[in-house]
């Protein structure tokens, strides 16, 4: 689905979680990226963007901060498992791969741990061949604030 307001598309599956859905409804940073979510469940979200011209950097390949808010947005998607609102609490990326305008990057965060309040997130990006790009650990905390 794509929402009028914000231009985010949402591809969701029979398992999806609402409040992951009206959280990226609201997130303009990734629309303004493109950014595609293809899978949002309890623990594992599926976050797809293509790289564009105004995202590369002086050297012509795609600026890490790019890929740093792709793998954000897919562990935001994921650690959000429930009504209560989570956020990060840090991250940690490592840059495997250059990629180059018109790629295709797809971001795939799992769940590794989640005790109390605290959870710990792995990310990989790939690129369309399935070459990793990025390994991306994130660190949440849920809050006592719902959607």
């Amino acid at each position: 689905m794509t929402d009028a307001t914000t231009g985010t598309t949402t591809r969701t599956t029979a398992t999806s979680v609402p409040p992951n859905r009206a959280m990226m409804q609201r997130d303009r940073a990734s629309a303004s990226l493109g950014l595609l979510v293809e899978r949002d469940d309890p623990g594992h979200a599926v976050v797809s963007m293509r790289v564009r011209d105004d995202m590369t950097n002086g050297f012509a390949i795609t600026h890490g901060g790019f890929v740093f808010a792709l793998a954000d947005t897919a562990f935001a998607i994921a650690c959000n498992e429930d009504d209560r609102v989570t956020v990060a609490a840090g991250a940690d990326i490592s840059f495997l791969k250059p990629t180059v305008s018109g790629q295709t990057l797809t971001a795939t965060a799992v769940r590794r741990s989640r005790s109390g309040r605290s959870g710990i997130y792995d990310v990989t990006v790939v690129d369309e061949q399935g070459d990793t790009v990025a390994e991306f650990r994130g660190r949440s905390r849920t809050t006592s604030q719902t959607f």
